[in-house]
């Protein structure tokens, strides 16, 4: 859930009234936000800095408000969509009505090209133009937060959607948006004393606070994006560092902003955020002006749309939803109190217009919500459910817990390993096959360490005592969790499975001890020895395990585990240089 700091008097003035902390952290709640935290700019520094209070010189008085927003809310992470949200809940003010429109003059109209080069790293690019906008010092570090807000949460750090915007009365449409080698782009970035290549600015960035994360993204791409102006002035190399030369300052009236994306939804939603909480400083408020792109392809789209939509919903949903009983007019209002328009129709339906900064609205239960925070949760009256239900705990995880404190006290020591492990875990260093395996592979793993999901629990368990193996002997250790194995009869073609693992390490293999572990897991379960009614061993032949030292678990004629003296060789793999002993075994058949 991402957090806005705002200053307190200039939300309240903003709103048009002052609150008591208490008074406002109300209103928050009654708007479905929470106020975080009361603190001061030269609190925030100190926290940040590590410095005393008192340390942190430059920092003001000014009570700092600290609002958590929740995370599909894009349009409530300033201080400008915050104002206008509370307003039109307070009914202060109607819901502004966003226009997308093209300048008077139709030769005027900006274009970016995007080629067909930029397919290759960042395919979408959208575009927009705030005309006459009137900034100040506090609109204008609002307008940048804003920008870092939605890079940190829509954006993905960057991945999905990188924002540029620039001075337009310094550059000249039309725009081109490209990708070149990284040796052929070079110019002056943003804060920075003279020209560089590409190359040089992603060796100077590596060690810069905040850019340094950005770089991976197009690092080992044999090409960089690039936006230029019809005279070759570069305006950003998206998505790490915009130009210099067509930097935004106070005296900014006219501001272009491109975004550039992997996504084309994310980078709609970011430029409409973006230009319906800051379209209201502009001459024509809340109207933006519109930018043709044009498409590998020659085809030429419209930005922003800023469209409005139409949903129909029923007031007897709502109330059925909602446990409540309202009428279809009031219900009507109350989503009206939450920037969607509704008026109701001849037939009792209400229909509510969907405004573009609101693009959180997928499906009707978006709207249900809206008139539950409206409506206040604290006004829905409590009843006692129609039925009755008697909770227990799932009896596979009863059995489990059970266990493990009876293993426990039997002298084994609980190991919790990762569900995902390297190919080589589950087959060559058990000597298996992993072609002979259920295994289920990660398409994509970031790490050789984690390639597959963990068809057997006794590799993670090697691993702990491989890690302790310094510590004195003898190591018993145990885990009961879950195994992955493929299955093509379940939904997702897979299926977890509860195993019970144990390894005794010590001088001699000890299969003795492995022997009588199993005996009292049965003991405590009311298993007898016995092959028709209970449990029983039976010779086996595994490569995991010694030679005629090796034994299936049999339960009522179906195998449900192994147990034995571990191979030499499988020990040696594991990094250890003693014997060992393991059995595994399916708890599930025992549930």
């Amino acid at each position: 859930m991402p957090t806005i700091a705002v200053n307190r008097d200039l939300l309240f003035k903003t709103l048009g009234k002052k609150y008591s902390d208490e008074e406002f952290q109300n209103l928050c709640f009654d708007f479905g936000l929470e106020l975080d935290e009361v603190t001061t700019e030269k609190q925030m520094m100190a926290k940040e800095t590590g410095l005393a209070s008192g340390n942190a010189s430059g920092a003001s008085e000014e009570v700092i408000y600290k609002i958590d927003i929740p995370a599909n809310r894009y349009d409530l992470l300033c201080l400008e969509g915050l104002c206008q949200g509370l307003l039109v809940f307070q009914n202060k003010m109607d819901p502004p009505q966003f226009k997308a429109a093209l300048p008077k003059d139709k030769s005027k109209v900006q274009r970016l090209i995007v080629t067909e080069a930029t397919q290759q790293i960042r395919g979408y690019a959208v575009a927009a133009v705030l005309r006459g906008v009137n900034f100040t010092p506090d609109n204008y570090a609002s307008f940048i937060d804003l920008q870092d807000k939605l890079h940190q949460n829509i954006a993905r750090k960057r991945t999905l959607v990188a924002i540029g915007t620039h001075d337009l009365d310094t550059i000249q449409g039309p725009f081109t948006y490209d990708a070149l080698p990284p040796s052929q782009i070079k110019f002056q970035a943003l804060n920075t004393d003279k020209e560089r290549t590409a190359v040089e600015l992603m060796e100077l960035f590596s060690s810069h606070a905040q850019l340094k994360q950005y770089l991976h993204i197009i690092r080992d791409s044999p090409v960089y994006p690039i936006i230029k102006d019809s005279k070759g002035v570069v305006l950003s190399m998206p998505p790490i560092i915009n130009g210099h030369h067509s930097r935004i300052t106070l005296d900014t009236k006219n501001v272009f902003i491109e975004c550039t994306a992997t996504d084309l939804t994310k980078a709609i939603v970011v430029l409409d955020t973006l230009v319906c909480a800051f379209s209201q400083y502009c001459t024509e408020p809340y109207q933006v002006e519109v930018v043709e792109v044009e498409r590998p392809d020659k085809k030429v789209l419209k930005y922003p749309t800023l469209s409005y939509r139409k949903e129909q919903v029923s007031a007897k949903k709502i109330n059925k939803y909602l446990g409540i009983n309202e009428s279809s007019d009031h219900l009507a209002s109350l989503l009206s109190k939450m920037c969607l328009k509704s008026r109701v129709t001849m037939g009792g339906e209400i229909v509510v217009e969907v405004p573009p900064s609101r693009h959180d609205i997928f499906h009707p239960v978006d709207i249900y919500e809206d008139a539950a925070i409206a409506f206040g949760y604290n006004n829905i009256l409590k009843t006692v459910p129609k039925t009755s239900t008697i909770g227990y705990q799932v009896p596979l995880n009863k059995l489990t817990e059970q266990m493990r404190e009876q293993i426990a006290q039997a002298g084994f020591t609980e190991a919790l390993t990762f569900s995902l492990c390297s190919k080589d875990d589950i087959s060559s260093k058990v000597g298996k096959l992993i072609e002979s395996l259920p295994a289920v592979h990660i398409s994509n793993p970031k790490t050789l360490e984690f390639q597959v999901a963990r068809t057997t629990l006794l590799p993670g368990l090697f691993k702990t005592v491989a890690a302790n193996k310094n510590m004195p002997l003898p190591l018993r250790l145990f885990e009961i969790s879950d195994v992955v194995l493929k299955d093509p009869e379940a939904e997702v073609g897979a299926r977890n499975e509860r195993h019970f693992c144990a390894v005794n390490y010590n001088k001699s293999p000890g299969f003795e001890v492995i022997h009588g572990l199993l005996d009292r897991f049965m003991q405590l379960l009311n298993i007898p020895f016995d092959p028709d009614t209970g449990y029983c061993l039976r010779a086996h032949e595994d490569s995991t395990y010694f030679p005629q030292r090796c034994a299936q678990i049999v339960l009522r004629g179906s195998v449900i585990g192994v147990m034995g003296v571990v191979h030499p060789d499988v020990t040696t793999k594991f990094d250890l240089t003693l014997p060992a002993a393991a059995l595994e075994i399916n708890i599930e058949p025992f549930v």
